[in-house]
């Protein structure tokens, strides 16, 4: 072969090794992007996208959504191999008191930063009080309750405390400031809150007046109002939540919290602690937990009017006895059905996650039912 041939054949065996290149690239990629936010340490590009599979879990979400009678999203994402499985999980749904979650973020991320100290002292006066479930209510006398950071972090996540949640939304600087630290974060899919009083006037039909704090204010005007115009106002704010949240874009939050991604290690901690010890919905997701299995949540719970109930949520993060991590998410925009009915649906996506952490352990190891003393759990 002539010096000339051999060259033309050199670059022709290179054209086709970069094409080839390229296309095993192309045919990887839509996987391999897969993951929105970085890797788990200790996780390769490899075992990412192998991990992305979850079919048995996917199948039974997708049927639990399709078979519950109402508008619901359902998202289930493994901490600590980056899948996401769900059902109807991009939609917006109203997050109702989910959002305190962001707000105490905000509020932790300012600790962090040295802009403010847990220990910092608020007065709560009357005319900082909320609407609807305020424990705070019963300590505000004539001259206010102090009350610290800390304990209104924990009454608005533990408690789901209106009063101390609006409280830390003053004191971060408000909504804005809010969506400000989640978009530093580039959480996508995640939207702060109005303050609970002014929010839930507004899906009434009602303008916020702080005499709505005390007695039944707030039912006795909502009353006045005819149930075309109030079926309007709950309509609009169900197409276009004032407090939206995708499925999806939660979980991916919770799965970034946990693995500390958002706040400082002290305060990764104690938001997970307290959202540990949640004291509202018992019988949601925590009905399904399996023995050994534990729970970090938040719940949320809308208006009704009539028969039909909205903002009716759960999300946290599940914990198996073997350490493995899942972020789920189950939001029911609109629905007729009972809360029973509701609570089921809950439980049962929590039960859906610990049989196909069963299945997927015991594939991998063989080892797990023996190791945890756990039978396999029906979704």
């Amino acid at each position: 072969m002539s010096g000339a041939s051999a060259k033309t054949h050199d670059r022709r065996r290179l054209r086709f090794s970069l094409a080839l290149v390229t296309l095993v690239l192309a045919l990887a990629w839509p996987q391999a992007r897969r993951p929105a936010e970085r890797l788990p340490a200790g996780r390769t590009v490899q075992q990412a996208v192998a991990a992305t599979e979850a079919p048995d879990l996917s199948k039974t979400i997708i049927a639990l959504g399709r078979g519950f009678d109402g508008r619901v999203g359902i998202a289930v994402r493994d901490v600590d191999e980056g899948w996401t499985a769900s059902f109807d999980g991009d939609s917006k749904f109203p997050q109702q008191s989910v959002s305190k979650l962001w707000v105490a973020l905000a509020a932790l991320d300012a600790v962090d930063r040295g802009r403010m100290a847990l220990a910092d002292t608020l007065v709560v006066r009357k005319d900082d009080l909320s609407i609807f479930h305020q424990p705070l209510r019963k300590f505000v006398g004539a001259n206010g309750y102090p009350v610290s950071v800390r304990e209104l972090i924990r009454g608005a996540i533990a408690q789901s405390d209106n009063a101390a949640n609006d409280m830390l939304v003053a004191h971060v600087g408000g909504q804005a400031a809010v969506q400000a630290i989640l978009d530093s974060h580039r959480l996508k899919g995640v939207w702060a809150s109005p303050p609970e009083k002014v929010m839930q006037a507004q899906i009434a039909g009602l303008d916020w007046k702080p005499e709505y704090s005390f007695d039944r204010t707030f039912w006795t005007e909502r009353d006045t109002l005819s149930p075309e115009a109030r079926s309007v106002n709950l309509d609009e704010y169900l197409q276009d939540p004032y407090d939206a949240a995708t499925p999806v874009g939660l979980v991916t939050a919770l799965a970034r919290l946990q693995r500390g991604e958002l706040l400082s290690p002290a305060s990764t901690d104690l938001l997970l602690d307290i959202m540990a010890d949640t004291e509202t919905g018992p019988s949601r997701l925590p009905a399904g937990l399996a023995p050994g299995w534990r729970l970090a949540h938040k719940t949320g719970t809308g208006q009704v009017m009539g028969p039909v109930a909205t903002g009716f949520n759960d999300v946290g993060i599940m914990t198996a006895p073997d350490g493995h991590r899942y972020a789920v998410a189950v939001m029911i925009a609109q629905t007729r059905r009972p809360t029973p009915e509701r609570q089921d649906l809950m439980a049962a996506v929590a039960r859906a996650v610990i049989a196909h952490h069963d299945r997927h352990t015991t594939a991998q190891t063989g080892v797990y039912g023996q190791a945890s003393g756990d039978a396999t759990h029906s979704p």
